[in-house]
């Protein structure tokens, strides 16, 4: 008996047994390593953030913890920028899916990212106490809800979602609600909380630095707990495979080095460990992604390849170029800006407020 295909049958039938390219390959590890490095260099801002109010007694060492990442926070989120901008261009359906289908949490993202930014920039343009405070819990806000939304959404994305032929996505927000996913934001949270406390007793001294050692000893212990499940369930039931099992291994391997080292005070071998679990993380979830970008749930044949995904090669070759010449640039720059503010900083550091009577009324603002 022949079986009759329709012409949408066909095309699906055909973009699934096509094979990558090596420019789709290319430009889907580059997306990893750019959420990669975003998650690394932002991920200690939002657990700096959200450290405010545990770590800093008063309001010297509130301004020595946001004075840590002042310097490099607004470029660390160029990252996430680049990330969505090649995630358009070399990826167009995916891009068209994943910002359709989970509009309302990446709308939350970018809210709290903008209320963080203008938190930084507004605390200190009052000498006022309540002032400084509410700006405070915008900075937290602004850092506990990215993270763990972006947990939420990158558990969603390897998990699959309920999508139809064209690829739009039919779910609610409730689908993405699912334990799964909300285990990821959890395990996404605690990870950044462990990372921002390591990266507070890397750049601080005195006191700060004692307590930001014990809490990261503390919360990186919990984490590891969360991870190890995570990580469990995504690989037995969704990627079961060496590609997977052996990035998991890293970043086991690298949040217990990360901790021996914050315990006997060795602050950047305990960075480079917390780096390299977050590195471990995301390409666990990537490895266990491709040759897919955004699986379907409900039918395996709506979901979104590499290959039906992408552009044409000739946009991915010009992007290519456009990568390969401004990318050493950003970089450079990017790494000098942190050997220049590599120092660390202490209350001694911090001045003692100016009376409002004694500034002088042509310099007040």
């Amino acid at each position: 008996m022949t079986t009759l295909m329709t012409p949408m049958t066909t095309l699906i039938a055909m973009e699934v047994a096509a094979a990558p390219s090596t420019l789709q390959v290319v430009w889907f590890c580059l997306v990893a390593v750019l959420f990669l490095g975003y998650f690394v260099l932002e991920g200690f801002d939002f657990g700096v953030g959200m450290l405010l109010p545990v770590l800093a007694r008063d309001e010297k060492e509130r301004r020595v913890m946001i004075n840590t990442i002042g310097p490099v926070w607004d470029g660390n989120e160029v990252w996430v920028l680049v990330a969505g901008g090649a995630m358009f261009a070399a990826f167009p359906e995916w891009y068209a899916t994943l910002f359709s289908g989970f509009y309302l949490p990446l709308l939350l993202i970018l809210v709290g990212l903008i209320v963080r930014a203008v938190a930084f920039e507004y605390r200190s343009k009052r000498d006022d106490a309540q002032w400084r405070r509410r700006w405070d819990w915008c900075i937290i806000a602004g850092s506990v809800l990215p993270a763990l939304l972006w947990g939420v959404a990158f558990g969603n994305i390897v998990r699959g979602v309920p999508l139809d032929a064209n690829h739009t996505y039919t779910g609610s927000l409730l689908t993405l609600l699912n334990p799964f996913a909300l285990l990821a934001g959890l395990v996404m949270v605690g990870l950044f909380l462990t990372h921002g406390a390591v990266f507070i007793a890397l750049k601080t001294l005195g006191d700060i630095r004692g307590r930001a050692r014990r809490l990261a000893g503390r919360v990186g212990l919990a984490t590891a707990v969360a991870l190890v499940g995570l990580a469990t369930w995504h690989n037995l039931a969704l990627a079961n495979t060496a590609l997977v099992w052996m990035p998991t291994g890293i970043a086991a391997v690298g949040l217990l080095f990360g901790l021996l080292a914050n315990r006997v005070g060795r602050e950047g071998w305990a960075f480079v460990g917390t780096a390299l679990t977050i590195f471990g993380l995301v390409i666990t979830l990537f490895g266990g992604l491709f040759p897919d970008v955004m699986p379907a749930s409900n039918n395996p044949a709506h979901g979104l390849t590499v290959v039906n995904a992408s552009s044409t090669p000739y946009t991915l070759t010009i992007m290519t170029w456009a990568a390969a010449i401004a990318t050493p640039v950003v970089l450079a720059y990017q790494g000098w800006t942190y050997w220049i503010f590599r120092k660390r900083i202490g209350v001694h550091h911090i001045p003692d407020p100016t009376p409002e009577s004694a500034v002088p009324q042509g310099s007040r603002t």
